[in-house]
């Protein structure tokens, strides 16, 4: 029996090439439903390591047009790209409240392009819990580059860290974007700094500032942020763009920084779905066994604190008999 064979019907299929394959089961991750799982660990190992390039930044500094931008340049090189963009949630229905951005513009008969909104879901960072997830998966399915658009809430998109190998933080002329960057801790996490609109005045001093900022934090043997300036409008910068992301990617093989990162992503995956599964079994165990109650009833009534409760739980008191 081949080993393909061997894989769950989903999986065979997404290795084919069927989209509607990947698209369910993409959905299926987001649901957090036990069919996801199998998937995913039989694709794990078809997976090989693509630039997933996060690009990041505040509401309104065009994001999306700038996808559209790589996305051209991209195809017009024979690669295949995936786009997966973080909405906010609805509050009423936790799906995406932007839904399927039509934004991003994309030839229905283009199999070289896959698009998918996923709604955060409260997820903190900017990103859905899910979307490291949906990016291995599509590193399965053969795509040579997966893009991933933060929700662009400021301060909490710097969590594309843990899902992105290439972060690009994208900011505008006459914003005072440059000073909140600095705010938000953005700087800490772009690799590749791209100044969109760059054909409105002030354009030139943004990038000039930015220049100087990256300059100050630069150490020996250490990536140092490269500064582009791009416009979708002409458009011009564009293949700047990607060739700053490409050498960030190339620096990640040759400095052996690329192992170290997987390492530090995988550790918190790993302990972020240990916590979310204890978490999960813990509060429904909270409501249905009655020593736990109790437990719960004295914090409730002060006559013990949070920390003392989550110790007694974390040593197994009280326990089953």
């Amino acid at each position: 029996m081949s080993g393909s064979s061997r894989l769950p019907p989903a999986a065979r299929a997404i290795l084919r090439g069927d989209r509607r394959a990947l698209a369910r089961s993409i959905t299926q991750i987001e649901n957090g439903e036990p069919s996801a799982e199998p998937i995913l660990a039989s694709l794990y190992p078809r997976t090989r390591g693509i630039p997933v390039v996060g690009i990041a930044g505040p509401l309104g500094v065009g994001k999306s047009s700038l996808i559209n931008a790589l996305i051209a340049r991209l195809r017009s090189h024979g690669k295949t790209v995936a786009v997966v963009a973080v909405d906010p949630s609805s509050p009423f229905s936790g799906g995406s409240v932007l839904g399927d951005r039509i934004r991003i513009e994309r030839r229905p008969d283009d199999e070289g392009v896959f698009f998918r909104s996923m709604a955060s879901r409260g997820a903190s960072g900017g990103v859905a819990s899910a979307t490291l997830e949906a990016a291995r998966l599509l590193d399965a399915a053969g795509f040579d580059v997966v893009l991933v658009e933060t929700v662009g809430s400021g301060q909490v998109d710097v969590a594309i860290r843990e899902i992105a190998t290439t972060s690009v933080v994208v900011l505008v002329p006459h914003l005072g974007d440059e000073v909140q960057t600095l705010k938000a801790g953005l700087f800490e996490i772009a690799d590749v700094f791209c100044v969109n609109k760059s054909d409105l005045p002030g354009a030139d001093t943004a990038k000039r500032d930015l220049d100087d900022l990256v300059a100050q934090g630069t150490h020996e043997g250490r990536w140092t942020p490269v500064v582009v300036a791009t416009s979708t409008i002409a458009p011009t910068g564009i293949d700047a763009l990607w060739e700053a992301i490409e050498s960030h990617e190339r620096f990640l093989d040759s400095s052996g920084a690329r192992t170290a990162s997987e390492r530090h992503r995988l550790t918190v995956e790993i302990v972020g779905l240990v916590r979310e599964r204890v978490g999960r079994e813990l509060a429904e165990r909270l409501e249905g066994d009655r020593e736990l109650r109790t437990l719960l009833d004295q914090v409730v009534a002060r006559s013990l604190d949070p920390r003392t409760a989550a110790r007694k739980l974390h040593l197994g008191f009280p326990r089953d008999e």
